[in-house]
């Protein structure tokens, strides 16, 4: 191992580290019934200030909420969450996001994400799915405030919509490609 791959490790290891100072919430959050809490909470608080999310979360079939998702990275970088899966309001199973990246990055970020599963084939894609690579199934359009202003129930045409919500930290950007989202058993 070089000494600059072993300088990537120190530092990713240590950045880990630091997350519960990053999120305390989240760090600690009891079991099941805080995350679920929190993913509640996050939701109710996207859909009322995105006017798109309220839109999109009263035709949705099912919300994938991760109120708070860690990414932490030297080099080599991963993120980490857990969410819940809501069907008619209602929590029904709990999921994590993992993601690991390679290349130019530094630093810490806290952020949270909601994917609107718009029709029957996105929520039976990832229920059967052992694992769900964002960027593989079903399509995923991620709403920013430009075109959040744009979103009608007639332009509504996507697999899935998602959110990127509540960003806080030193790295820049969030992206979801390549997420792994896998259902909590």
């Amino acid at each position: 191992m070089t000494r600059y791959t072993r300088l990537s490790i120190g530092v990713l290891t240590l950045t880990i580290a630091t997350m519960s100072w990053m999120s305390p919430r989240a760090a600690l959050a009891a079991g099941a019934a805080g995350i679920e809490e929190d993913a509640a909470a996050a939701l109710k608080k996207l859909t009322a200030t995105e006017p798109a999310a309220k839109l999109l979360s009263e035709k949705a079939k099912a919300i994938l909420v991760f109120p708070s998702i860690v990414k932490a990275g030297f080099i080599v970088g991963a993120h980490y969450g857990e969410g819940v899966l809501f069907q008619s309001g209602r929590p029904v199973a709990r999921y994590n996001t993992v993601a690991a990246s390679y290349g130019y990055q530094a630093g810490v970020q806290t952020y949270g994400y909601a994917l609107f599963l718009m029709n029957d084939s996105a929520l039976e894609y990832l229920d059967r799915s052992d694992g769900w690579e964002i960027g593989a199934g079903p399509s995923v359009v991620v709403v920013d405030k430009g075109m959040g202003k744009s979103v009608s129930s007639t332009t509504l045409t996507k697999d899935v919509y998602a959110f990127i919500f509540s960003q806080k930290g030193l790295m820049a950007g969030a992206g979801l490609q390549g997420s792994k989202i896998t259902k909590i058993r």
